[in-house]
């Protein structure tokens, strides 16, 4: 009966048992000498014909390409009736079915992708992806004039793609300007040689000049400090190591109760998140994990739920906020979700009595209270805790450095779990540096919209327009005046400005009491506009205020705007965001680059791309010192942390770090035909950009496989020279584990030319010149040479896969045996 539907709306008549028997097993190893060889055992038993169901067009072409490379051709139909009005004996519909079956009385056999491939193909979500080190690679960002790193030829500017003809052949290049203007026109197959330039700011990146070995001079010197840094680097980690700790239980019971008490669904990369924050609660050394997630979504449940696991395992929880405001609903939260439990929660600020105060510092000190949440209080010297295990610091971005070195020094073995949006540069640095662990939660949740974000002057009517609009949809607006001298006098201003709003002023300076009646009346929505300092700069959570006016914006900086910002669209209205400014010619030049990032990453999820982009701003900072890493600054940060993880791997193997060279440049293959991707297919150029990265950087076929059907998905069916791109691509991860430097067509055949230390047996090479001399050889430049007429594309990729592919099962042969 499914079937039956696929691309029609009428519903058979004829419904009934048809005789249906299980799908045969028929599955696919790609590991195996001969992958489909039980598929082809089963189509010369079974008599009848063969439907292949496939998820989704891009599966659909995969499977053809994959069956046509074995000889088997199938014959794609568009729905079940088409099917059976067909005469050909294999083919191939679109259909996502769970399974296969065989219909025993029309003698014909559904095989579904189940039965190829050992499970469905979850449906694809297209979504950013959350490995930071991809974030820092990807080039979705880069504009014409950005600084990038390559790193054969150091740094230079982007200019653009240009479409060159090479030896005849249309191909498109990355082409950059380095220092004196001389241009290099990198071809998009190398692009995973390119990476985005961060480390200071972008006008200032280092240009290298071509031809000269300054680059090289830069790659030595940052060479001999990382290896400097690494050491250092490791001392930390055996130091970690050698910490007892202390292994927190999780009764899983307990644990579920718990957590079904949140009234959402978790999102993937919250989910993620929790376990590893649990799995290193339990580990026996000392947690510093670092959350970074965009504002609401959902950093609260992470601490919440590692604060309980803490509580129940007998430890004490100290949680860390910056404002009073945030302390005030945190204590609300935690208090409200563990109502049910024998844990005590209190709350350290202003809005205490002194007695109260002291009650509950009493309460810490005996260890009567399990979990205490505070501003900077909970720093003092006369804070005293019974036996603290885990430390929660809310956006670390907010406190000093002598605030964290006191943190440091509260218990050696605390466990320390930090929440962030927008993570410091330092602590960015520290992160991607694996001196501490990064949890990334970048999926918004379920109907979230993202913030319109306008930078503008200040303009009455504008104002105005903004107001009402707001207002006339029932909600409310915030406005951030960062000036407790002349607050009221601005509240006089916008009151003129919108006479029929009833507006109502907050800061910090305000009696506790009169503060916290302000703010419960703007959450009850007994007011439209709040006129406030940056005191609701972190957590404050009030669904019905979705327009937010930032006065003089430019006098904050990037994480301040993006917390601010962060304070509406917080349920499922569209919010916006007004930065005012003065004229541009009134603003520093770094004022303007936060203000041009912060309006351009309206994404839900930026949070830690705009800290990259902090780290370009503001520069990174040493790892492990307070100096400016010059080193850092020449090479860029990605290439200076992907050099600084290869000598952490060295030397922990105990081997000597060769840092001399960057990473493996990779082997180049040039099939002599088209290999692009076509204006006509994929129009936008910036798109155009990110998915040649994409492709150059695939670690292996199946993530080829799997863009491949996503382009073929998004954009339909891949055309001849995108096919071609794909197919070097494949080749190219073939060849650069053999230590080919180049693989090329000819007009005489292939030419393989292999680097200094090749990884394919040179007996297996005169092995194949003496079974067909008159084929295989050595050329005068000792490059070995396929002697064939390969005019067509298909002929010249079947050639060069064959031999690559026999060469690769001897090499993975040969390692296996070692």
């Amino acid at each position: 009966y499914a079937l039956s539907q696929l691309n029609t709306r009428k519903v058979p008549d004829d419904r009934g048992n048809l005789g249906a028997d299980r799908a045969p097993a028929v599955m696919i190893n790609t590991h195996a000498a001969e992958p489909v060889a039980e598929l082809l055992a089963y189509l010369q038993r079974f008599s009848g014909r063969v439907l292949f169901a496939a998820e989704s067009a891009g599966r659909r072409e995969l499977l053809l390409d994959l069956m046509r490379s074995h000889q088997l051709f199938l014959n794609p139909v568009d729905s079940w009736n088409d099917f059976l009005a067909s005469e050909e004996r294999l083919c191939i519909v679109i259909a996502p079915l769970a399974g296969g079956t065989v219909l025993r009385d029309a003698n014909i056999c559904i095989i579904a992708e189940n039965e190829l491939f050992g499970s469905r193909p979850a449906r694809r979500r297209r979504r950013k992806t959350k490995d930071p080190e991809a974030i820092l690679q990807d080039l979705s960002d880069l504009r014409e004039g950005s600084p990038v790193v390559h790193e054969a030829y150091g740094v230079g500017r982007y200019r653009g793609l240009s479409h060159l003809d090479f030896d005849g052949t249309p191909a498109d290049f990355l082409t950059l300007e380095y220092a004196g203007g001389d241009k290099l026109h990198v071809p998009v197959a190398s692009l995973h040689l390119i990476s985005r330039y961060t480390g200071a700011n972008p006008e200032m990146a280092p240009l290298h000049r071509l031809g000269t070995d300054q680059w090289a001079r830069a790659k030595q010197k940052a060479a001999e400090q990382i290896r400097d840094v690494a050491a250092d680097l490791l001392d930390l980690y055996a130091t970690r190591e050698a910490r007892s700790g202390r292994s927190m239980r999780i009764n899983p019971a307990d644990y579920e109760q718990f957590a079904a008490g949140f009234p959402f669904e978790l999102t993937d990369d919250q989910a993620s998140a929790i376990e590893a924050t649990l799995a290193d609660l339990q580990a026996p050394r000392s947690m510093d994990r670092l959350v970074c997630g965009d504002v609401g979504f959902g950093k609260t449940e992470v601490a919440l739920r590692a604060a309980f696991v803490a509580a129940l395992s007998g430890s004490q929880v100290a949680i860390l906020a910056p404002t009073t405001l945030l302390a005030q609903q945190h204590f609300q939260n935690f208090r409200d979700r563990l109502a049910d439990w024998p844990l005590t929660v209190e709350v350290l600020s202003r809005f205490r009595t002194a007695r109260e105060a002291r009650e509950v510092t009493e309460g810490v000190r005996t260890g009567e209270v399990d979990i205490v949440i505070g501003t900077h209080r909970l720093l003092q010297a006369d804070m005293e805790f019974n036996d603290l295990g885990l430390v929660i610091v809310d956006e670390e971005h907010r406190f000093g450095v002598r605030h964290k070195e006191a943190l440091k020094n509260l218990r050696a073995e605390v466990d320390i779990l930090t929440l962030t949006a927008t993570p410091i540069p330092r602590t960015l640095n520290m992160a991607l540096g694996e001196l501490r662990e990064l949890s990334l939660i970048t999926t918004p949740p379920e109907a979230r919209l993202a913030i319109k974000t306008f930078v503008t002057q200040w303009q009455a009517p504008l104002i105005r327009e903004a107001c009402q609009r707001e207002m006339k949809r029932g909600g409310q607006i915030y406005f951030v005046h960062n000036r407790v001298e002349d607050i009221e006098k601005q509240a006089a201003r916008l009151q003129d400005v919108v006479p029929d709003a009833n507006i109502r002023i907050a800061h910090g300076q305000m009696r506790e009491q009169e503060l916290e009646q302000i703010m419960l009346d703007f959450s009850h929505r007994r007011f439209h506009i709040l006129v406030c300092t940056s005191i609701i700069e972190s957590g404050i959570d009030i669904p019905s205020a979705n327009t937010i006016i930032i006065n003089r914006a430019d006098h904050f900086g990037l994480a301040q705007l993006h917390q601010l910002r962060g304070r509406v669209g917080r349920s499922h209205h569209k919010a916006f965001a007004y930065l005012l400014t003065p004229p541009e010619n009134l603003i520093t030049a770094d004022a303007a680059k936060r203000l041009d990032a912060i309006e351009a990453m309206e994404d839900l999820g930026a949070g830690f791309v705009l800290a990259t982009h902090d780290l370009e701003i503001r520069g990174a900072g040493e790892l492990l010192g307070e100096q400016q890493t010059g080193q850092l600054q020449q090479i860029g940060f990605s290439l200076y942390t992907e050099l600084l993880g290869r000598a952490v791997t060295a030397i922990r193997r105990g081997e000597t770090p060769d840092l001399d060279a960057t990473r493996q440049l990779g082997s180049e293959v040039n099939m002599h035909l088209p290999a692009l991707l076509p204006e006509d297919y994929m129009p936008d150029i910036q798109m155009r950009l990110v998915h040649y990265k994409r492709i150059a950087s695939a670690p292996d076929a199946d993530a080829l496989r799997e863009l491949q059907v996503e382009l073929i998905d998004r954009f339909g069916l891949l055309p001849d020279a995108t096919q071609n791109l794909f197919r070097q691509a494949r080749l190219r991860l073939l060849a650069e584990p053999l230590g080919l430097r180049k693989v090329e067509a000819t007009a005489g055949g292939i030419v393989f030319t292999f680097t200094d230390s090749p990884g394919v047996d040179t007996g297996r090479l005169v092995a194949l010149i003496s079974e067909e001399p008159d084929r295989y050889g050595f050329d005068r430049r000792q490059r070995f040479v396929v002697t064939d007429d390969l005019e067509h594309s298909e002929q010249r990729f079947a050639a060069a896969e064959m031999l690559l592919h026999d060469w690769h099962a001897d090499h993975d042969a040969s390692a296996a045996s070692v």
